[in-house]
């Protein structure tokens, strides 16, 4: 296919990966180039809100994902020091007759595996290992890439370059924006373990999320129900890039004290035969993405700390929603991207926001942690989960 019909994606995460998919089904041809050797499953669970399950679906991945992914039937939350439950919200059934999709919880690396194999199957994508976008050059007829595979230098053009390369996004520096990225003061610490290490209470398909002063706990099975995907999120000044530096299983629990934390959150944490860490960091909304034939999409536009349990929905939405466009639009690409950042910019800005409210009422204490405890057990039930429409209530459009 011409260069004329051609859309260089740059990263292939679950955006990237999502976003070849969906364009290549509106009749364009996708090359993807990702600078890692090899796509590892690395990475925690994650959460397929509605809004994100429904474009996955939309996409054919249903029956693949399936497998692989947990309905979890609640969300509860859980006061630490007391092991009280302070709401419960309804998931499975409920979601799915409310907001017209299912609520699931992954592997990312199983998501990533059922991307790549749907991109691998798809004869309009092609994926580039050990390529790394260098740089872009806008022109009359679209925009070209220096890329650097092997050693090599080279150039490729597109009608279109789309930078889904994360939160260190070369690329979003290339346009201009040179803001860096804020430490949020927090480490998440992930770890997988067999369910039949746990007690058939921690085996439940539910969302549990437990409150402390300057930590949370998050676990749900996930895999089929065979493993337990733990986070627990800290407080800290350790500041290292990257998304799996060894963590040491005494340092962990050491953080989540007996007699602030109950038996059954310690043991959940006991049970993790490793741990790996990474520190939280997002980035101020932009006020403007890309330029020309060229934007941004996902972490490398909007990316937000994980209390709101929308990184990767986020994205998946951005693939939907950049695909509409260019479709709408095939021959002219930069129109077709401004309309993609006017529909996605305040959505974004707003899930961002939330997310980092949430960081702050999960993480209170004192008089503060009172007022939150009042209000969870007030809207305990569907009116918790409704407080969300405005997210998983999302359709493309």
């Amino acid at each position: 296919m011409a260069p004329s019909r051609t859309v260089l994606i740059a990263g292939a995460g679950v955006g990237g990966l999502t976003a070849a998919l969906a364009i290549a089904q509106r009749g364009f041809r996708v090359v993807v180039l990702e600078q890692a050797q090899r796509l590892d499953q690395v990475g925690a669970g994650i959460q397929l809100s509605p809004n994100a399950s429904r474009v996955l679906i939309a996409l054919g991945l249903g029956e693949h994902l399936r497998p692989h992914v947990v309905a979890p039937e609640e969300l509860r939350v859980m006061h630490a020091q007391s092991a009280r439950m302070l709401a419960r919200a309804p998931l499975g059934a409920f979601a799915q007759q409310r907001y017209g999709a299912p609520y699931w919880v992954i592997h990312r690396g199983d998501l990533q595996t059922v991307l790549i194999d749907a991109v691998h199957a798809n004869p309009d994508i092609t994926l580039r290992l050990a390529t790394r976008v260098e740089d872009f050059a806008l022109h009359r007829n679209g925009v070209t890439i220096s890329v650097l595979a092997s050693q090599r230098a080279s150039e490729e053009r597109g009608a279109a370059l789309v930078a889904a390369d994360g939160l260190w996004s070369s690329l979003r520096t290339r346009l201009g924006h040179r803001g860096e990225a804020r430490f949020a003061r927090h480490t998440a610490w992930r770890a997988l373990m067999p369910a039949d290490a746990v007690v058939s209470d921690l085996r439940a398909p539910v969302v549990n999320l437990w409150f402390g002063r300057d930590a949370h706990l998050v676990h749900y099975p996930i895999r089929g129900g065979s493993l337990i995907n733990v986070v627990a999120i800290v407080r800290d000044d350790w500041r290292e890039p990257g998304w799996s530096a060894p963590g040491d299983r005494d340092e962990i629990l050491a953080r989540y004290p007996t007699g602030k934390w109950p038996p059954p959150a310690r043991a959940i944490l006991g049970a993790a035969p490793s741990w790996h860490k990474w520190a939280l960091y997002d980035r101020p909304p932009l006020a403007q993405w890309g330029t020309g034939a060229v934007t941004l999409l996902g972490d490398a536009a909007h990316p937000m700390l994980p209390y709101l349990a929308q990184g990767a929905a986020m994205a998946i939405e951005d693939a939907a929603v950049l695909a509409e466009r260019l479709s709408e639009a095939p021959d002219d690409p930069a129109t077709a991207m401004r309309g993609y950042e006017r529909v996605r910019r305040s959505r974004t800005a707003r899930a961002q926001r939330a997310a980092r409210r949430n960081g702050t009422a999960y993480h209170i204490g004192g008089a503060g942690a009172l007022l939150r405890t009042v209000a969870l057990l007030a809207m305990s039930g569907g009116r918790l989960i409704k407080r969300y429409d405005w997210l998983y209530g999302w359709k493309p459009t």
